[in-house]
């Protein structure tokens, strides 16, 4: 019930935007499918939707702030933003938090904090390889460099070859 409120005010909250409502809808499954084979822990699998579905929360506030959505502005605009869209959420301060690190490091590659970490950077590449028409190269380094799930190996193979 709260994952699919999170989205309902996602979709309002793009205003009508149906590129950035369809790339969070696609990332979000992508992490949810990933998530059911690779998660154990229901409450875990419940923070990586929801930091999923608002992962690209800051992508407005950063084209008309700085002209672009580029990832490490969205990191940095995010945090604040995950707060007030969270605010009337029955969710916890330290769940609020992990969500927050989450879509505050969605485009950080090094360092990966967890397997919540890993799945949601997993995801968003599948959905940005296909938007953005990523080079058989670009997809061959993700495989070798971002790629340790199994489920994430598999899609980014059956996808992307």
């Amino acid at each position: 019930m709260i994952i699919s409120q999170a989205v309902e005010k996602m979709i309002s909250f793009y205003g009508g935007n149906l590129h950035d409502i369809d790339h969070f809808l696609k990332v979000w499954a992508f992490a949810k499918t990933i998530s059911e084979k690779e998660l154990t822990d229901a409450h875990e699998k419940k923070i990586l939707e929801l930091s999923a579905v608002v992962h690209d929360i800051a992508c407005p506030l950063c084209r008309e702030k700085y002209g672009n959505a580029d990832g490490k502005k969205q990191e940095l605009e995010s945090p604040a933003l995950v707060e007030k869209f969270f605010e009337d959420f029955p969710i916890s301060e330290t769940d609020k938090k992990r969500i927050s690190w989450l879509v505050a490091h969605h485009h950080t590659y090094t360092d990966v904090d967890g397997p919540d970490h890993r799945i949601l950077l997993e995801a968003d590449f599948l959905v940005n390889a296909g938007e953005s028409g990523f080079s058989k190269k670009a997809i061959e380094n993700a495989r070798a460099k971002i790629f340790e799930t199994e489920t994430g190996k598999r899609l980014l193979e059956e996808i992307y070859g």
